[in-house]
């Protein structure tokens, strides 16, 4: 037997987890307490779960209850959504944009992504940060328009992600300025130094460790940053040289705190956009990413915090 789910006992439920107490969503809702409880427990039989436990005169959301919590409020959103997209012709978001990127992404690389539809008037960006699997969790119940990853996202089963390469940047070398100007020789001038790398969840750093191997070069590694703000701030402070994207640092290159030893031959970051197939695109999506080829996206020369 197929279990359907009533979109009434959703609402109710709604209701009383917003208001945290049963009594004030009945009367908010015009209906008896014992009725209200009585659709709570329907909508409990269909799922399976419990979906509140008491705390004195309060009601507290089990686990199952912030799970269906979190769908029902997709759920209404999308609802208003869809009758604002019918009656317009267009998203009700046609001015706001939801954006999640990656929490290790670099900061000045969505800087300078943003930078066109910072510019517009009446725009509204919203701007969330989080794991890939977190944010694809986000994106695949309508709640972003867009996730920006330094990882690709693979297809499955259930979700058909579009995923589309819009920048390869260099990766390179850095450190405190060198008081000669002799070129730096890689992998030569690396032998004895104390290097700063990413993460080994880091693609980059995957790549790097293959070039080494091939190379027979054994890194003296002095530390391993997963969040590239840091990075930058360790290349910086220290006299490691670090393994980081020229973006990241570009502030400093440009004002002479560090300086570009070298580009690292076969070792770049990709980064992504992430979207899925929507009848009701957000303009501002097609607008921020437009006709972008993969493998040819730059960013823009501005300079920012990473």
């Amino acid at each position: 037997m197929v279990r359907r789910l009533n979109y009434h006992h959703l609402r109710y439920f709604w209701a009383v987890a917003k208001e945290g107490h049963l009594t004030r969503a009945a009367e908010q809702l015009h209906v008896s307490q014992s009725a209200l409880s009585a659709q709570i427990r329907k909508l409990e039989d269909e799922l399976g779960h419990t979906l509140f436990e008491r705390e004195g005169r309060a009601l507290r959301l089990t686990e199952a209850g912030r799970l269906t919590l979190g769908y029902a409020e997709s759920i209404f959103s999308l609802g208003r959504e869809l009758m604002a997209a019918v009656e317009s012709g267009e998203s009700q978001h046609s001015r706001e944009l939801r954006i999640g990127s990656v929490a290790t992404l670099s900061r000045n690389f969505q800087d300078n992504l943003l930078a066109p539809v910072m510019g517009l008037s009446n725009v509204r960006l919203v701007l969330e940060s989080g794991s890939l699997e977190e944010l694809l969790q986000r994106l695949a119940v309508h709640r972003l328009d867009v996730v920006l990853s330094n990882r690709p996202a693979v297809k499955d089963a259930e979700h058909a992600w579009r995923c589309r390469r819009i920048a390869r940047q260099p990766v390179c070398l850095v450190g405190h300025p060198r008081p000669d100007s002799s070129p730096f020789r890689f992998p030569d001038d690396v032998r004895g130094r104390k290097l700063v790398l990413p993460g080994h969840s880091s693609d980059i750093r995957t790549d790097f460790d293959l070039l080494c191997e091939d190379l027979d070069l054994e890194p003296d590694v002095m530390a391993e940053v997963d969040d590239m703000a840091m990075l930058r701030l360790i290349a910086r402070d220290t006299d490691g040289i670090a393994l980081i994207p020229e973006v990241v640092v570009q502030d400093e290159l440009g004002a002479g705190v560090i300086e570009k030893y070298c580009e690292v031959p076969r070792v770049h970051e990709n980064f992504y956009a992430i979207t899925m197939e929507r009848q009701f695109a957000p303009p501002l999506l097609k607008f921020l990413l437009p006709g972008r080829k993969a493998g040819t996206g730059q960013t823009r020369n501005r300079r920012r915090r990473g």
